[in-house]
């Protein structure tokens, strides 16, 4: 039977997604489940590693039944993944130790600080006068000292959860991301692996040696042997009959980043072109070519992907809270009953109010690093009700999106001609127009919605040869959104976001 089908598993934050392609690189069909989200009275988030991975299997299973294809018509799966969500689980029994450490939970920040204060290291060494043992970690990984990445977490999961103290003791302890959780057991525990993507965004990896860096992972209290595989994004990773669904396994032939792979999917090949995630956080990302850009205006280095043994690297901003903006108002205030119900009421809002939210609610990400940030909403008047706060909520997303691409734009000396977007919220037409208006770009809407998917998807198919590089990007259909605020208006609304993000530095 012909293989004409590629398979993608995209598992976020807030549930996995199963969608399959066909030869032209065209959405067939998709299905999905949610997760628990498990969030303590300290705030703390977590996942349940059995409950992502049983989902897995279904969303598969019931894709390929609402779309009545044969399973052995699908040549190939790729996978992308919430990427510094951090597990632990054992090598022997493929059980998970402790619930999976969630990328916006900031639990480790004692731990960070500890390491920051308390490593010594050579008086001599240059970085001694310049940060100390910080700035050293970003030098050698791109990424500043942070609880947002998996080093931290690790290294907690170590310290405060029996089981995993004693799997290290025991030498059965598996750590990894998301993609390597899914890999491992996938295969039966036969593959422990992961990506350049997602290697590169565990503060553990250095991006230049393009290893497991062991002077890092010593800090962290971290074996590096005990680290996973790392691998192109973009090869056979072994084989999965997802516990025993399909009679013939299929080869698992790509693994990318969510973030990486939505950059992948949106056809940013080539250096200076930058995408923007909105998902439950954001990241924005630059392709930054074959040579990385250290940066020194609060940006993060890290890899885009690699491809027949070479690597691409990007510039990025990572924001805790995006779309966690809209679900704060629907569950946590009550004050919409539906996502579809923002774009309304920020059309009816008063135009002329100005109050503003900073949605520090875990922190604030790039470009400020201040993880100990609390939220605030600033600048109300009287007359501020329901709708203005559903409005500020909205802009609070293209605000936070715009201090990161102007950042790219001051580090790189580059001009962002179009911001190529993807994610649920981009359906939003209120927030994609304020975000083109904010910015004074071009926002650009890809031809496939699941960019992350369709990114893990060309990986796979790439691989496997469904796809080639020379043509699975020539067609793109995007709707744009064109800006038209005048300079003064926007300078004026974005310098009173400036003023009330100040309010949550101090």
């Amino acid at each position: 039977m012909e293989k004409k089908y590629v398979l993608a598993v995209d598992q976020s934050t807030q549930g996995t997604k199963a969608i399959l392609f066909d030869a032209n690189g065209d959405l067939v069909c998709r299905t999905d489940l949610p997760h628990r989200q498990l969030i303590n009275e300290k705030g703390w988030v977590s996942h349940d590693l059995s409950e992502i991975y049983s989902n897995t299997i279904q969303v598969v299973k019931n894709l390929v039944e609402k779309a009545g294809i044969q399973k052995e018509e699908i040549a190939c799966l790729g996978i992308s993944n919430q990427r510094e969500t951090s597990a632990a689980w054992s090598r022997n029994t493929g059980e998970p130790l402790a619930p999976a450490i969630v990328w916006q939970c900031s639990r480790a920040s004692e731990i960070c600080e500890r390491i920051k204060t308390n490593v010594m290291i050579d008086p001599d060494r240059e970085q001694k006068k310049n940060g100390g043992v910080a700035e050293i970690i970003r030098q050698k990984t791109g990424m500043h000292l942070s609880p947002y990445f998996p080093a931290a977490k690790f290294a907690w999961l170590q310290e405060n959860v029996e089981e995993v103290k004693q799997a290290k003791r025991d030498n059965d302890l598996c750590l990894g991301t998301i993609d390597t959780w899914l890999l491992f057991k996938l295969t039966k525990g036969q593959v422990y692996a992961t990506d350049y993507s997602n290697a590169s965004r565990t503060q553990l990896f250095n991006i230049h040696d393009l290893k497991w860096d062991k002077e890092i992972c010593t800090w962290f209290g971290i074996n590096a042997d005990m680290l996973p595989e790392v691998c192109d994004s973009s090869m056979q990773y072994g084989t999965t009959d997802f516990e025993g669904y399909f009679q013939t396994p299929i080869p698992i032939c790509g693994v990318i980043g969510d973030s990486q792979g939505a950059l992948f999917g949106q056809g940013c090949i080539e250096k200076g072109m930058v995408k923007a995630t909105y998902g439950t956080g954001s990241s924005v990302m630059m392709n930054a070519g074959t040579e990385p850009i250290m940066s020194d205006l609060g940006l993060v280095t890290s890899l885009a992907w690699g491809l027949d043994g070479k690597v691409t690297y990007v510039l990025e901003g990572n924001i805790n809270y995006t779309g966690a903006v809209i679900t704060w108002l629907k569950d946590d205030m009550g004050l919409i009953t539906s996502p579809g119900e923002t774009q309304e009421m920020a059309d009816q809002a008063n135009k002329n109010d100005t109050t503003y939210l900073v949605p520090a609610f875990s922190g604030l990400g790039a470009p400020y690093w201040k993880s100990d940030a609390k939220a605030i909403i600033y600048g109300m008047s009287r007359t501020t009700g329901k709708k203005e706060v559903v409005k500020a909520a909205l802009e609070s997303i293209a605000y936070q999106i715009t201090d990161i691409v102007e950042m790219m734009k001051a580090e790189d000396g580059m001009t962002v001609k179009e911001l190529c977007v993807d994610g649920g919220p981009t359906r939003n037409q209120y927030l994609m127009k304020f975000q083109s208006d904010i910015l004074g770009t071009t926002v650009s809407l890809p031809r496939c919605e699941e960019s992350s998917a369709f990114g893990a998807g060309l990986m796979a198919g790439l691989s496997c040869g469904i796809y080639k590089m020379e043509s699975i990007f020539e067609v793109k259909n995007r709707n744009q959104f064109i800006p038209s605020m005048s300079a003064q208006e926007r300078d004026q609304k974005y310098s009173g976001w400036k003023n009330a993000v100040e309010k949550v530095l101090v």
